[in-house]
């Protein structure tokens, strides 16, 4: 008997298999019921138990996990339905829809089973600098209810840092079609608009950025001479005005940054010729930096996000391979003699030059594909130590985005801004990932 295991290690049963298949050709919860004599809420019921079993959340991820696992023959492939299990059955799409999911899936189910072979990041863009018309490309993911467009960035953008503060969503810097630039444009989520503010003193790419005492740290970068910096700049929003403060202790750029205990943490990146495993702390007390206890391995373009007491460094880059790893450092633990990293479950997909959000006690991975082709992101539970998929806006590369978490009247809502998808991006995707019902008083 073929091994049907999910992600949860849990298997299929055969009746859940037959099930899963029907997904997979686009049938409804109705359909289904039809085709196997059974009745719409006994379908719900084994869609619930099949999600469970896969660690997935719709209809397409689990399409796309049985593709990925080979459960689902090439030629049954069309589509998922869209709709989650818990709604009523919809009409079957009109032929010309199914066409095109039909192509989609195909493409979807061909990179998967043949992924490209890995190749060096000079083939894929360049390491540090994006060109256009270079790499694998992408193409938009399926709909979600989830993801909404929202009005984009006036300059489109990879490589760039991306912070919130007081509830201002900051992009700045990054790379361009005319090259590094400095440009910081502000994004207010309730009015859906962008405007201008005082430019980077000096343009960089790579970079990423974290608040600290009510301003806006960016250290380092790769500059329009094509090296690395050690500047660190800080913006102030109040005055709208940039200043420096003490340099890094060596040029870096595609490092992970996150803030934690009034204090910076910069994992990582590259010096420009090497990939470093430095880790290195900034305390504005001081105005000082000092190194902490190295990365298990030498990386770049990671993501790091802070939840509670610790730190999860997710992804990176080596210079030919993604990476699929996620480690847990605990920032108090530093000097103590014990070391403050330990490894936890690895993402399900290598991911480089990903953005990772803390949000409601998950963490959530979004974009990469820089050598390997995506079909949806990933939420890791802290709690757990477990991964599932979501889907994305886009399939197959997206990379050198920002990201951050906006608390809104209705929940928290991940903006995911710019990068490179075989072009620079001026995108601005918003994924609502909590949401809060108010209920009439009795």
């Amino acid at each position: 008997m073929e091994e049907t295991r999910g992600a949860t290690g849990a298997a299929l049963s055969d009746r859940e298999l037959e099930i899963l298949r029907l997904v997979a050709t686009g049938a409804t919860n109705q359909q289904i019921g039809r085709d196997l004599f059974i009745s719409v809420n006994t379908v719900k019921v084994h869609l619930r138990n099949i999600f469970a079993k896969l660690g997935v959340e719709s209809r397409t991820e689990a399409t796309t996990y049985a593709i990925r696992q080979g459960w689902v023959v090439m030629a049954q492939v069309q589509t998922s339905a869209l709709e989650d299990a818990i709604e009523p059955p919809r009409p079957r799409l009109p032929l010309w829809q199914r066409l095109f999911f039909l192509s989609t899936a195909a493409l979807m189910a061909l990179a998967v089973l043949f992924p490209p072979s890995r190749q060096s990041a000079s083939n894929s863009g360049g390491q540090f600098t994006d060109q256009v018309n270079s790499g694998s490309g992408g193409s938009p993911g399926a709909a979600s209810s989830r993801w909404v467009s929202k009005a984009q960035m006036p300059t489109a953008r990879s490589r760039l840092a991306v912070a919130m503060l007081d509830g201002q969503v900051y992009a700045i810097g990054g790379d361009t079609a005319d090259g590094v630039t400095g440009i910081v444009e502000v994004y207010d989520p309730l009015g859906d608009t962008w405007a201008r503010k005082t430019s980077k003193p000096r343009p960089v790419r790579n970079i990423s950025a974290a608040v600290l005492d009510g301003r806006i740290f960016v250290p380092g970068g790769y500059d329009a001479t094509d090296q690395a910096i050690d500047v660190v700049e800080v913006y102030d929003p109040i005055t709208d005005t940039w200043s420096e403060v003490s340099s890094l202790p060596e040029p870096l750029c595609a490092y992970a940054l996150a803030a934690w205990g009034n204090k910076l943490y910069l994992f990582g990146g590259s010096d420009g010729i090497r990939y470093l495993d430095s880790v290195l702390i900034y305390d504005p007390l001081t105005d000082g930096w000092s190194y902490g206890t190295a990365l298990s391995q030498p990386r770049g373009f990671a993501a790091a996000a802070a939840a509670g007491e610790r730190i999860f460094l997710v992804g990176g880059f080596d210079g030919q391979v993604e990476l699929d790893i996620n480690e847990e450092y605990r920032p108090a633990l530093e000097s103590s003699g014990e070391s403050p990293w330990s490894t936890r479950q690895p993402m399900s997909t290598p991911r480089g030059g990903l953005v990772a959000v803390e949000a409601e006690g998950y963490v959530y991975v979004i974009g990469g594909g820089w050598v390997s082709y995506l079909t949806g992101n990933e939420r890791y539970d802290v709690a757990s130590d477990s991964w599932i998929t979501f889907d994305s806006p886009l399939l197959g590369q997206w990379r050198t985005l920002g990201a951050t978490a906006v608390q809104t009247k209705d929940g928290t809502v991940i903006h995911a801004i710019g990068g490179w998808n075989d072009r620079h991006l001026s995108s601005n995707h918003a994924y609502q990932v909590f949401y809060r019902i108010y209920l009439p008083g009795l």
